[in-house]
């Protein structure tokens, strides 16, 4: 793994890298047709490494991903369900064989507009939480023993549980020379009692190369997300 040297931490990230033939990393803005950012989201790398290695003891903290393969688009239109089912609901039906649910009248077509033939290359930092009792280097072992393995807890996906996505210790795969201007990115997404709060930042890729701040800027909202990565 990478021991590039980095301004915010003592030590060198872990790298891992991702692809898969699909990817979706829905803007949360767009809750009727699903669009995909240009670029995996900090959210959405964090969700691949907690899929291949994850304990409560400490958190990812995503510092760059590099795009290995050309951004490229394919669209798909489909039939979904206009609602969700609730616990509740499912409670009442069990006691209730009357109770119905009729998916013709609950169906609507949207289009997804997905990224295709994707490949990352995901640097990260392993932050230790308050109540952890093993050092940083225990946690950095096992994930590069589950990585070089092919081992996982559940299977990556990239963005939503359709797109699958393989893994991999780091290569030295060329990342794309693109240069651009990626405009306001979502960084992550906190929870409360009082609602979820997104957190944004300013992405800009540099030669394929697009850095994560530590932190993003906060902005509440009222309403749950159309997507979580």
């Amino acid at each position: 793994m990478s021991r590039t040297e980095h301004p915010w931490y003592r030590h060198g990230p872990v790298v891992v890298e991702v692809a898969g033939p699909y990817a979706c990393f829905t803007r949360p803005e767009l809750k009727t047709e699903r669009f995909s950012y240009e670029v995996m989201t900090p959210s959405a790398a964090k969700g691949v490494l907690e899929a291949i290695y994850w304990k409560p003891e400490f958190d990812y903290i995503i510092t760059q991903i590099d795009v290995l393969a050309p951004i490229r688009w394919t669209s798909i239109r489909r039939n979904e369900v206009g609602s969700m089912l609730t616990v509740d609901w499912i409670r009442k039906a069990m006691t209730d064989p009357s109770l119905r649910y009729d998916v013709e009248n609950d169906r609507d077509q949207r289009n997804t507009v997905f990224l295709r033939d994707v490949a990352y290359r995901i640097h990260a930092q392993i932050r230790l939480r308050s109540h952890a009792k093993d050092p940083e280097a225990k946690y950095r072992h096992q994930l590069r023993r589950r990585v070089d393995r092919g081992r996982c807890f559940s299977q990556p996906f990239l963005g939503t549980r359709e797109c699958s996505a393989s893994f991999g210790p780091a290569t030295d795969r060329d990342t794309i020379t693109d240069d651009k201007d990626l405009g306001v990115m979502l960084h992550s997404i906190h929870y409360s009692p009082a609602g979820e709060t997104y957190r944004w930042f300013h992405a800009e890729l540099k030669h394929g190369v697009m850095g994560v701040p530590p932190h993003g800027a906060e902005l509440p909202t009222a309403g749950p997300a159309a997507a979580r990565r």
